[in-house]
Formats: structure tokens, sequence, C-alpha cells
């Protein structure tokens, strides 16, 4: 399914959920100190309005209790994939939503707005399985599984990191080995986002030639396992597991045919590393919202705190780098629609966004006294999943490195 534009879209078609657990309000104002939404078109601001309003309905209600409790909100996939969420940039024929870069940002902006477990579920299923079954799949495999996915009937995580290799991806062991109309794969890989519930895995390994392959693992297939990991601090709304393959018999007819080596995994993840460029911004304007109205509603020695300088500061730096942020995401998803953005530019977006919004937490935790910590306001849930945003899909210091190689011409990684 994806997003029917017009001019009385309604929500009528997203089923309605009861659910018990504490009800908050969502007051969230977006900041626009530069009149960015100049920039955007009626569809783009209708898209991201009604992402939104979907936010405020069934998400924002029941965030802070499903990551008191550690509980992944399944039941919002179907409808996540109902709203358009997955994959909105992949064609119209396969499921996806056939918009625009600048669509699927602000869709992963609003998502994040309200919590980066969230949004790592869309982005995954998008960015990171989807889109590597579009590009690198062959016409049986885009038919079989991406129409699925789009819905949200399936849920799809992808395998990468590994235990012993994150950063430096290309020192994998997880292999496969020709077995006539199959491979068989062993392996394991670490931190795999939707890895609990994922009806398929997008996997990539070692063939005996030592060329990185991606192929896809299905739920149900022999030696296949995704232990869910336990005890996280961060993210905790979501899901993540490990990917573990013990002699696991894989179709041939499962790999996928249009790829090989590095470039395979690397450009999935620019895809969602764009993503999160809009949606840690996100989680930014979120904070800045929550202490620009706890600022004004709260009073100390006779007036209200954002009446004193050191709380206009925090202020005015906080909205000075969301809308240096949100120029920054637009441009890039101009170029992105042109097909002119390099890796590296979507590398620098995705290190700022993650910078400036930890900052911002940071900043309005203080801002909140000790209210900040507790789960009546977002801001210290922003920072513990910002905390795995940061290092997820490329460290903040991997990143740096990226930018510098570009603009040196030396890479420093070796």
């Amino acid at each position: 399914m994806y997003i029917v534009i017009s001019k009385n879209a309604t929500f009528a078609g997203i089923r309605k959920t009861t659910l018990t657990i504490n009800m908050a309000q969502d007051l969230f104002t977006h900041p626009d100190y530069y009149k960015i939404d100049d920039l955007l078109t009626d569809e783009h601001k209708l898209i991201r309005d009604t992402v939104r309003a979907w936010i405020k309905k069934e998400v924002s209600p029941n965030i802070e209790q499903w990551a008191q409790d550690c509980e992944f909100p399944k039941h919002l996939v179907p409808q996540m994939g109902e709203l358009g969420v997955f994959g909105p940039t992949i064609p119209v024929e396969y499921g996806g939503g056939g918009l625009d870069y600048i669509s699927y940002g602000l869709m992963m902006q609003e998502i994040e707005r309200s919590d980066s477990g969230m949004r790592s579920t869309a982005s995954v299923q998008g960015s990171l399985v989807m889109y590597p079954i579009y590009a690198y799949g062959n016409e049986e495999q885009r038919k079989k599984y991406l129409p699925k996915l789009a819905s949200g009937e399936w849920l799809g995580c992808f395998g990468l990191t590994e235990p012993d290799s994150g950063s430096d991806p290309g020192s994998m062991i997880t292999n496969i080995k020709d077995a006539g109309d199959h491979v068989i794969l062993n392996g394991a890989k670490m931190w795999i986002s939707n890895a609990p519930f994922a009806q398929i895995a997008v996997v990539w390994a070692k063939d005996e030639q030592g060329e990185i392959r991606g192929l896809v693992v299905e739920r149900g297939m022999e030696g296949f396992t995704t232990p869910e990991i336990h005890g996280k601090w961060s993210l905790r709304a979501s899901c993540t597991g490990e990917l573990v393959f013990d002699n696991v018999k894989v179709p041939k007819e499962n790999i996928l045919p249009n790829v090989k080596g590095l470039k395979g995994p690397l450009g999935c993840l620019t895809k969602a590393r764009y993503g999160i460029a809009w949606g840690a911004l996100g989680a930014a304007m979120d904070c800045y919202d929550s202490a620009l109205r706890y600022s004004l509603q709260r009073s100390q020695f006779g007036k209200p705190i954002g009446g004193f300088q050191l709380q206009q500061k925090k202020l005015a730096e906080m909205i000075t780098e969301i809308t240096k942020g949100q120029l920054l995401v637009w441009r890039l998803g101009t170029l992105m629609n042109e097909g002119k953005a390099t890796p590296q530019q979507v590398s620098m977006a995705k290190r700022n966004s993650c910078e400036i919004a930890l900052q911002i937490a940071r900043e309005a935790r203080q801002m909140h006294g000790g209210m900040g910590i507790t789960g009546e306001y977002s801001i210290m849930r922003h920072m513990m999943n910002l905390e795995s945003v940061v290092t997820y899909e490329g460290t903040h210091d991997i990143h740096l490195l990226i930018t510098g190689m570009d603009v040196t011409g030396i890479n420093a990684f070796k």
C-alpha cells in the first residue's frame, strides 16, 4: 500500500487500536524558524502531516510505556504498511509509494520525532530490506517479497554486523559454500533490528572466492535462529536480536544476482543513513519543543525560567542547530531526487543530525530539571535512543573519517 495523495485525505483507512495503558497527550508544534515549509510541495506537507497525525494518535500516547516495558509494538507494523512508510521510494508496482526522497525523509523525521526505535523499524524495512531486493534482485524476487514487506504483512531485517565485525564489514566471517542447487550458510550477525519478529533477512556473506554476496534467508529454514538481545537501555521499544546460521540450506534462487562485493551492503546503508539524517532531526525537534514549552510553564524566582539568560541561550542554540540541520537535509533530499547525492554527502548529514540531536537532548534534559529523567517527558528516552543512533550504520568517528578522506583524498582507515 502507499499514501493516496488527495486534498481530502483522511485516516479512515488506518485500523484503530484500543489500548489500556497510559494515554499521554502529544502537544508537539513543528519548529520552522527559516520558513522551510515554503520549500516543500503541497504533497510533501500532506504526507508529513498524515504521518504526524498517525503518530500523535497511535504512537505518542503509548510510547513511554512501551519503552518502560521494553515492548515492541508489533501490532503497529501492518498500520505502518497501510500508512505507506515501508519503502516509500519503491515503485508502486511492487507495493511501494513511488514517492521522492524528500517525502521519505519527512516520514522518517515524523516517526523518529516519536521514537528512534519506531523509525528504525521503518527504515530497516524500506532501506535495508526492500531496497536491496529491488536494486540487486531479479523480477521474481521483487514480486515475491516486496509487496508483503510494503504492506507490513512481513517484517524484514538486514544482516551485516557481526560479533567481531562492525565498522570493518569486509572482515566478516559469515560464509556460503556451494552445494548444488543451494548454498550452505554458516555464521552469525549481531545487533540486528527487527530480527526476533522478521519473516526474512537480507544477509551478507562471503562465497568460496571471498566475494561478498547478498541472499534472502527465510524464517523456518532449518538451522536459522533469531535470539533476542535483552538488557538494552536504548531503543527499548525496538526489537533487536542476533541472526545465527548453522548449516542453513538456502536455495540459489534466493541469492541477489545483481551485486557482488561491499558496494552491495554499503549502497543499502547510504539509503538508510539518509533516513537517519532526517529522523534524528525529528528527535531533536521533539526535545526542543518540549524544552521551549516547559521553559514557559515552569516558574522560579517569580518568573518563567524561559526568561533567564542561560535558558534562552540553550533554546537559541537548539533552534539554530535544528534550522541548519533542516536546510542540510532538504538540500540533500533535492540532490537525492536529482541522482546527484554522494555517499559522502549522506554521511555528513547523518553525523551532523545525530550529533546535534544528542546535544539538544542533553541540554533539554537539564532544562527540565528532575522531571527530565522521568517518563512524563520524552527527553531521557530520546537521549538513550540517540546513543544507539549515533553508533549504528556508521559511528560518529567513522563518518568523520569518511568526510576527511573525501576532502583530502587520503584514506585514514588503514
